[in-house]
């Protein structure tokens, strides 16, 4: 199977994180200005959305244009059944704003697999609840 060429982006970015201290890494500085950011110049904001934009943007695909997380729910078109490198959007605690978005690794039970930006302060695969899930998305 082909990989879609913004997900093949985001595999590239494995190990990426957030520099120690004040320091600021300008590698994740650049994700913001990719998505459309460059006001943003600390990598201690929440950068999940900062990343997926910009392996979206690298790819020649619009992103969503937000920092917001769950501004993808509104992004591309809905899937039913998720496949690998879709957009995964996740509610995260109890918020009805907040939430994490990656891309859709594999199923792996109650859980999925995700491969996203700002999980552990890091560009990292990570699991999570399937309950979590609000939506999968696919570019238009």
């Amino acid at each position: 199977m082909t990989l879609p060429n913004w997900y093949e982006l985001a595999l590239a970015e494995r190990g990426v994180k957030e520099a120690p201290g004040e320091a600021n890494n300008p590698v994740v500085q650049a994700y913001y200005k990719d998505t459309g950011h460059p006001e943003v110049r600390h990598d201690k904001v929440p950068w999940c959305a900062a990343f997926v934009g910009a392996m979206l943007k690298r790819a020649g695909i619009k992103p969503s244009g937000s920092l917001a997380a769950r501004s993808y729910l509104d992004w591309g078109k809905k899937l039913s059944e998720p496949k690998q490198g879709c957009v995964v959007i996740m509610r995260r605690g109890n918020s009805s704003w907040q939430g994490h978005v990656a891309f859709y690794e594999k199923d792996a039970g109650v859980r999925i697999v995700c491969l996203g930006g700002n999980q552990s302060d890091r560009v990292s695969f990570a699991s999570y609840p399937k309950s979590k899930v609000l939506g999968y998305r696919w570019p238009e």
